[in-house]
């Protein structure tokens, strides 16, 4: 299976049937709630594809230089920019929008909670004490040289920060949709884990053993590429839920907020004091 293979296969056809039930919904007038439709959907999911093509490309250059991942020349097209073929490129591009889409869906369809936000300090706070230990360790296993936690430790120390950081802006916000966000990102986890289980077992592309736990679920996938894609999908829910949340606005700095695209000056959040 080519790599253009895999992405029309596993991605653009999902894409094209989220994009005609959106387009579908929004005829008939079912659209996103108010509470989450503080940005246009194009905005939201094209915001993320430009973070996650300047935020990724560094990072996966470095996997592909270092060897803790390769492709098969022969199942790619052959323009490659650093050490990354252009079939990458296109996937950190186009895996924002399936999400994105999928996650609209489920905000379309899925009763949200009416409550008013739990701004208590220990919803944002107790996630962190958890988290910083683990991109501390992640750290010492990079820095040790212990190899088999090569990918694993790339993997944390290159997500975790973005997510901290998002928690610590707005995790009262992420627990009031909580369960959109855990649907949303379950979901598409599994199901590009399962994709990915069928293009290494193609040959598409391979993960080292030497730089991983060799940790293989179903006998095939390596555990760090389900981490992976479940890292990928926690920053891209997450970061979506946040630009479409009408209460993450009022938190823009007043200053920064009127040089912001599409943020609310108006509307006032409820909180739960």
């Amino acid at each position: 299976m080519t790599y253009f293979g895999f992405l029309a296969q596993f991605v653009l056809i999902p894409i094209i049937i989220l994009l005609v039930w959106t387009i579908f919904d929004y005829r008939r007038g079912k659209r996103l709630p108010r509470a989450l439709n503080g940005w246009p959907m194009w905005a939201g999911i094209g915001a993320h594809m430009l973070v996650a093509l300047v935020y990724t490309t560094p990072w996966d250059n470095y996997l592909v230089a270092s060897g803790v991942w390769w492709y098969d020349p022969n199942l790619v097209t052959g323009i490659v920019f650093g050490w990354v073929p252009l079939e990458e490129y296109t996937f950190f591009l186009v895996q924002p929008i399936l999400t994105g889409l999928w996650l609209f869906t489920l905000m379309r369809y899925l009763p949200l909670s009416d409550k008013a936000l739990d701004t208590r300090w220990r919803v944002r706070l107790i996630p962190l004490v958890f988290l910083v230990p683990i991109w501390i360790a992640s750290a010492v296993i990079l820095v040790a040289g212990w190899k088999p936690g090569t990918y694993l430790g790339l993997e944390l120390i290159w997500a975790l920060p973005p997510i901290m950081l998002q928690i610590a802006f707005a995790g009262d916000i992420l627990w009031k949709y909580r369960r959109v966000i855990f649907l949303a990102i379950a979901s598409s986890s599994i199901y590009l884990s399962a994709a990915d289980y069928l293009a290494i077992g193609s040959g598409t592309w391979m993960i080292d053993p030497e730089q991983s736990l060799q940790i293989y679920l179903a006998g095939v996938l390596p555990i760090e590429e389900f981490i992976f894609f479940t890292l990928t999908n926690v920053l891209l829910v997450f970061g979506v839920t946040l630009v479409m949340a009408q209460e993450s606005h009022q938190r823009v700095p007043a200053v920064a907020r009127k040089w912001l695209p599409f943020v609310n000056h108006n509307d006032k959040t409820t909180v739960m004091e």
